[in-house]
């Protein structure tokens, strides 16, 4: 974690640039690991020890015995696949106990919410945005509206009862309205409160607890979902999240001022993907694109859809260093790149013969754009077993210092691989 006490890792591409990996590995300098946005539609995996795990919900410091992980205000906690989840790392040997702490004001995503998610794709056609389908935009709907229901709403009995009831109604008047699938209120009553005595124990004030980790000199590592091209501001709207997944909204997320985050840190991949819907200027529809897909397992780990790849695109990155004020990049999958005979940058877009070197915020504009590429010749060489930046073969140098300019980041992690070892501390 270099010398910061409160770091925010966020991604900084269309999501799925490896965040997972990145904060599991600086989690061993960190006391404290909180996620402050998304949901389960994160899917964030770690590989140790050839095991592999895939965390929706939980932090990804979880994996390391004493760190403390929490789930904040911003996050929409699905109850279902967070105890599942749950379940599943002590089953396999990961203890958990008195380890995980949930924000009171964090809201619940319920049953209903992945009907109306359903049901608005549906709707929406050939212009759907390609959600998950895991209610996170409808719970946000209703956390905005001022219709949902938070962690802490579960603490008097009845009142969460006839709370989670009114809300179900409604939500079956708002499917009724969409031919979508109806719930039955009373299962979904039932279904939170099955597991409202378990919850309310993890029940914590994150911003509190964080301040005073702070206080005492421990550091914080705070944990976005997505990337900052899916952000409800500053993303390819409306092809995006309903969360606010910059930097910016991790002070908001987790309950603290933003003057207690020390550094950024944004994740890239060494090329460029997406899932789901919108543009995707350097997309490669042949050979190349296939290639990326399979050399670097683009499945998406929560939805398993096959991701649209591309070459890097330095205006994105430019434009979310911007957005997020990112203090240092980590490069992830570099390797991936091992086997080509040459790799592309964009370095800027051209449209209708204007070339931009700025992000568009013009859906129309960008769909049109054409990526300008700066063509380097490939290492042609494994960079697996590279441990160090001089490990590295001299074309792959050339390629993150090409990077470093264009984005005017400094590079301070490569990832060649998939294990905690395969990560490089470069600069």
């Amino acid at each position: 974690m270099k010398d910061f006490r409160c770091l925010v890792v966020v991604g900084s591409q269309w999501g799925d640039e490896g965040k997972g990996k990145i904060v599991d590995v600086l989690a061993r300098e960190a006391d404290i690991i909180a996620r402050y946005q998304g949901g389960a539609n994160a899917g964030h995996t770690v590989h140790v020890a050839g095991e592999e795990f895939i965390l929706h919900q939980i932090p990804s410091g979880i994996l390391h015995a004493d760190k403390r992980c929490l789930l904040g205000n911003g996050v929409v906690l699905d109850l279902e696949q967070f105890f599942q989840e749950l379940d599943e790392l002590a089953a396999r040997g990961i203890d958990t106990e008195g380890r995980v702490g949930i924000s009171g004001r964090a809201h619940l995503l319920l049953d209903y919410h992945k009907r109306l998610d359903l049901a608005s794709e549906r709707q929406r056609g050939a212009a759907r945005i390609g959600t998950t389908g895991r209610g996170i935009g409808p719970a946000y709907e209703d956390k905005v509206a001022r219709h949902g229901v938070r962690v802490a709403d579960l603490r008097l009995l009845e009142r969460a009862r006839e709370l989670i009831l009114a809300e179900a109604e409604r939500a079956n008047e708002r499917l009724a309205a969409s031919s979508g699938e109806r719930v039955e209120p009373e299962r979904v009553v039932d279904a939170v409160l099955a597991r409202r005595e378990r919850l309310l124990r993890l029940l914590t004030d994150t911003g509190r607890e964080i301040t005073r980790a702070l206080a005492q000199g421990r550091r914080v590592l705070l944990e976005g979902a997505q990337g900052a091209l899916l952000d409800v501001d500053h993303g390819t709207y409306p092809f995006v999240t309903s969360s606010t997944t910059t930097a910016a909204g991790a002070a908001t997320g987790v309950g603290i001022g933003p003057t207690a985050i020390d550094a950024v840190l944004g994740v890239v991949k060494a090329y460029t993907t997406r899932v789901g819907s919108g543009p995707l200027p350097t997309e490669l529809a042949d050979e190349p694109g296939d290639r990326l897909r399979e050399i670097g397992g683009e499945y998406g780990a929560t939805t398993g859809r096959p991701r649209r790849c591309g070459w890097f695109d330095a205006v994105v990155v430019r434009y979310a260093a911007r957005v997020n004020s990112l203090t240092g990049l980590a490069l992830t999958k570099l390797d991936v790149l091992d086997g080509f005979d040459e790799v592309r940058i964009a370095t800027a877009y051209e449209i209708e013969d204007v070339e931009l070197d700025d992000f568009p915020e013009d859906l129309t504009l960008l769909e049109h754009a054409r990526p300008v590429y700066e063509t380097l010749p490939g290492w042609r060489s494994s960079t697996r077993d590279a441990r160090s930046t001089d490990d590295l073969p001299p074309r792959a140098r050339a390629y993150l210092k090409r990077i470093e300019q264009l984005t005017g980041v400094p590079i301070w992690y490569v990832s060649v691989g998939t294990e905690r070892e395969q990560i490089i501390a470069h600069g």
